[in-house]
């Protein structure tokens, strides 16, 4: 009975620290799902004119060990990559959504995979925070945030 109690436990300890705790409209809560799919799609696929096309107008991003970077110029000239690299792999895994009216955040862990112009890949992973802005009917990106993990 002991160790079935134990097991029991476990479970829901690992349930708690790996599930996803997804709050507010399942509709929104969908869409918000499916833009940071998009987002690591354009990612992936080198689409500047849609990475530039997620965040709102006046967004700041937060990379890993550099300063504030703001507005759209800014913020697609972090992403465009230098020529005969790419990004062959970007995901996001959230861990929690929560919308509060016309914002919304999202937090959780990120991997990816850059390929550099000599063939070698090398693999990446960390974790993020991103505040959305509901613009008209779509969400956008206003706050990106993120550290890696070694």
């Amino acid at each position: 009975m002991k160790s079935l109690l134990s097991i029991v436990l476990l479970i829901f300890v690992c349930n708690q620290v790996l599930g996803q705790t997804y709050i507010g409209d399942k509709t929104e809560i969908k869409q918000l799902l499916e833009n940071g799919k998009n987002f690591s799609k354009y990612v992936n696929t080198s689409d500047y004119k849609m990475i530039g096309e997620s965040y709102t107008e006046d967004a700041k991003i937060f990379p890993n060990n550099l300063k504030i970077i703001e507005g759209t110029e800014g913020i697609l000239g972090y992403w465009r990559l230098p020529e005969g690299i790419q990004i062959i792999n970007h995901k996001i895994d959230p861990i929690e959504i929560k919308i509060i009216g016309n914002e919304a955040y999202d937090y959780g862990t990120y991997q990816g995979t850059t390929k550099k112009a000599n063939g070698e890949e090398m693999t990446w992973k960390g974790k993020y925070v991103i505040v959305w802005k509901k613009v008209g009917k779509n969400w956008k990106i206003y706050l990106d945030i993120w550290n890696s993990i070694k």
